[in-house]
């Protein structure tokens, strides 16, 4: 059988800069610049080391809306955090949107999640929590 790897997830943004700083100012990622093969500019992230591509989405293009969940498919990303309270505290310092609130799924497990730029769902999981 082929052997498979993770490799990226990749966003579409109408501005893609903007998109780029909400991730950097809400979780700490950092931005990485660079050119395309064709010469136009790219932006990406490394998100907590996993790489996160930004595409800029042209104005004049036709895009559909962004799904309200839950829908069937890629739905979320989730990124796993310890101190789940404290870390939303901070975020919502920062003006993150929670559409779900802290809440213990299971013994040890709490998960929040945050909307995103272009209605992107995060979800956060304390697999620690006490």
């Amino acid at each position: 059988m082929s052997a498979f790897t993770y490799d990226h997830i990749h966003l579409r943004s109408p501005d893609a800069e903007a998109t780029a700083r909400w991730y950097e100012k809400m979780f700490g990622a950092k931005i990485i610049r660079s050119v395309q093969s064709d010469g136009r500019p790219r932006l990406d992230l490394n998100l907590g080391g996993v790489a996160v591509f930004i595409a800029q989405v042209p104005a004049e293009q036709a895009v559909a809306a962004p799904p309200q969940p839950p829908y069937l498919g890629l739905e979320h990303i989730g990124l796993r955090v310890d101190g789940i309270d404290q870390v939303v505290a901070e975020l919502k310092q920062k003006g993150a949107e929670f559409t779900v609130e802290p809440k213990t799924i299971r013994p040890g497990v709490r998960i929040a999640f945050l909307r995103g730029p272009q209605n992107v769902h995060i979800e956060l999981l304390d697999r620690n929590a006490a």
